[in-house]
């Protein structure tokens, strides 16, 4: 099993390297790629912060004369976004606070494990966003300048305004009224460009749309030119901002023929035909302008996700006709209920209301007084009687939520607990976000087990390419699981689970009997193809592993040279002596075998001393930073070493043709990635193209 996850680079100042490996192996036991470099010069750190991009400093206060106050002040010089955290002998409150006074994020006791993971785990995920905000605020600018240019060449008459007041109008606005430039407008009223008769109606709407009560987003009135005539416009109302400031984007449009026929065509395309209520898209569309409003102006706001239970059961009944009236009746119950607020149809049988301004509690409670109402209602079909009950699911929409997607699951899985207290349903439940974290780790155990039970796994083929094209048919095996609704999820995703419930080794071998199956399969067409099996830390450990392959591969009448297994770097260390077992037995089976992620440790070559190995892949991260000139060097320096000891070694995550001259003077043997093939489901790369 294999999974690409990003690798976390580290720089250590400490006085042992035995103890700073430890240090590295408790953060991958904690479920994250690492990759070390130990700090034993004020050169070495500065060459380091020079030439390559890292995620965290780990530093003890002093160690080969330098110390990690050293450390800091280079990284804040270099103005480097670094978080740095201190490795305390003792739990002293004082020096934790004089840590954090002179800039570290945090400081922690060296021997407190668990507690540093924790902080590392969270100083991580704060540096991701604090990268990703960076990313965000550059794809702004570059997405307002492309704005700013088609505003300025629209055909449609643009202004926005703050505090009523224009900011900008673009040249089509300009002409609309008659201004010659944009600096005539600026500063003043909206309320200048509407004709005195409509003043009044043109400040109510103007407060209800502020407010957020308005159920409108367009107004008509007449116009006032700057020669006094007046035209005939519609306005509609929008949120933006402007030099990121919030304001409001009013587009004025002069053909009412014209402006109804787009808002008839807009109001068809937005409606569910049967119901007459909104559709999935436009409820869609309407909760992300609510969630704006969550964000922008701190307020709470509710979804409720109604579904019918046994709806299949009445369609069977009262056929697909009398179920279509069951649907009408729904939907007006909706509306008696909900006069104010959206409506959506948004599945067959599932409704979803958007109630703005409105607390949780709020919510519950008019979800339950709607459940009763369904309850209580009896819709007369072809002259019988059909009563409907519902499973409704309330979530709340704060600042906090910004993914409409999330919002909608969050609401389902809140009307899927009903049915879990009452197969029947009829009944009301809110989501607890605190149930998070607990639900997603039974979710993907239940999803887990299941794929074991019901066999939804599958099989991917990536090919390996010898840069020399002198070793044949090479495919690394990967693992997907697949879901009921068919999406794969990598095993970065399920294998913390698979571990936690003893799985691994199941799992691993069902993929050593699918691969060697299908290998043979593939093989009796004429090919002369080998495969690259990837095994877990937990099957290196099975005692019973060795015995069982002896038979399966006795049983496959292949030749057992066409087969590699390959385990991890992290796993070779921490289970160094089963690995020297394994890679032993393996070559008295005549098996090759391959370390993945190789390089990451502070002395990748130590753990070859023991084990019997074939191939080294290269870490990924070295092949994503070979842009730079001392990571090209340090590849270089690692495949070297590696030809030294008669390994060969194997480049992943190869995305582009750029690297590839550099990875053939660098003298890799195989190079592994996208830019060659993505995997697939079949062993259908033509290697003849690389001759």
């Amino acid at each position: 099993m294999s999974t690409k996850t990003e690798t976390i680079k580290l720089l250590l100042l400490h006085e042992s390297r035995d103890d700073a490996e430890q240090l590295l192996n408790l953060i991958r036991n904690s479920g994250k790629a690492t990759r070390g470099q130990l700090i034993d010069s004020t050169d070495s750190l500065l060459a380091a912060l020079n030439n390559s991009s890292w995620d965290m400093m780990l530093l003890r206060p002093e160690a080969d004369g330098i110390t990690a106050m050293e450390c800091l002040m280079h990284m804040q010089k270099m103005q480097k976004d670094i978080p740095a955290i201190m490795l305390l002998d003792d739990n002293d409150s004082e020096e934790i606070t004089e840590c954090l006074r002179d800039g570290y994020r945090d400081a922690v006791p060296v021997d407190e494990g668990e507690r540093l993971t924790f902080v590392i785990n969270r100083e991580l995920d704060n540096l991701r966003e604090r990268r990703l905000r960076r990313q965000t605020e550059l794809a702004l600018k570059d997405a307002e300048k492309r704005c700013s240019v088609l505003l300025d060449s629209s055909r449609d008459a643009i202004t926005y305004v703050i505090d009523g007041m224009h900011t900008y109008a673009n040249d089509a606005y300009l002409e609309l009224f008659g201004y010659d430039d944009a600096e005539d407008l600026e500063g003043m009223p909206i309320l200048d460009m509407v004709a005195p008769s409509s003043h009044h109606e043109f400040k109510d709407f103007l407060r209800h749309y502020n407010a957020g009560t308005s159920g409108n987003d367009e107004f008509t009135c007449n116009g006032i030119c700057t020669d006094g005539s007046e035209i005939q416009s519609r306005m509609s109302f929008s949120s933006a901002t402007f030099d990121s400031e919030p304001c409001t984007q009013i587009v004025i449009r002069t053909n009412q023929a014209d402006a109804e026929l787009q808002e008839r065509l807009k109001e068809i395309s937005s409606q569910d035909l049967l119901t007459g209520l909104y559709n999935r898209s436009h409820f869609t569309h309407e909760l992300d302008t609510t969630i704006e409003s969550a964000i922008n102006k701190s307020q709470t706001s509710v979804v409720l996700y109604i579904q019918l239970d046994n709806f299949s059961t009445i369609q069977s009944d009262v056929g697909m006709a009398g179920a279509d009236i069951v649907l009408s009746d729904m939907a007006t119950l909706l509306r008696d209920m909900f006069p104010k607020n959206t409506l959506a149809r948004f599945g067959d049988d599932i409704f979803c209301v958007l109630i703005s301004d409105t607390s949780l509690e709020q919510g519950n409670s008019l979800a339950e007084d709607f459940r009763v109402k369904v309850e209580d209602h009896l819709s007369e079909v072809q002259d019988r009687t059909v009563q409907v009950t519902t499973s409704i699911g309330v979530t709340l929409i704060s600042e906090a939520t910004n993914d409409s997607q999330v919002i909608i699951t969050r609401a389902h899985q809140a009307s899927e607990m009903v049915k879990e207290e009452n197969p029947l349903g009829n009944g009301v439940h809110s989501f607890d976000p605190t149930s998070i974290a607990r639900n997603d780790e039974t979710d993907t155990e239940t999803l887990l087990q299941d794929a074991i039970d019901r066999g939804l796994f599958k099989i991917l083929f990536q090919p390996v390419i010898d840069l020399r094209g002198n070793s044949g048919e090479l495919y690394e095996v990967l693992l997907r699981m697949v879901n009921e609704q068919g999406d794969e999820i990598s095993p970065s995703e399920f294998l913390g689970s698979a571990s936690n419930q003893d799985l691994c080794e199941k799992i691993d071998r069902w993929v050593i009997l699918q691969s060697i199956k299908m290998l043979s399969q593939h093989r009796e067409s004429g090919h002369n193809s080998r495969i690259m099996i990837n095994i877990t830390g937990e099957s290196l450990k099975d005692q019973t592993l060795l015995p069982w392959l002896s038979v399966a591969l006795k049983a496959s009448r292949m030749p057992s040279d066409a087969i590699i297994f390959q385990f991890s770097e992290t796993d070779a260390t921490t289970y160094l002596k089963q690995a020297k077992e394994f890679t032993k037995s393996l070559k008295e089976l005549h098996c090759k075998t391959a370390i993945s992620r190789f390089g990451c440790s502070l002395n990748p070559f130590n753990n070859l001393k023991h084990l019997e190995v074939d191939y080294l892949k290269i870490d990924g991260s070295f092949t994503k930073d070979i842009g730079s000139d001392e990571s090209k060097e340090s590849l270089k320096e690692l495949v070297t070493a590696a030809h030294a000891q008669g390994k060969l070694t194997i480049v992943p995550f190869v995305e582009s043709a750029t690297i590839l001259s550099t990875l053939w003077q660098i003298g890799v043997n195989y190079i592994q990635g996208y830019y060659l093939q993505e995997p697939t489901e079949q062993m259908d790369y033509d290697f003849s193209s690389e001759d």
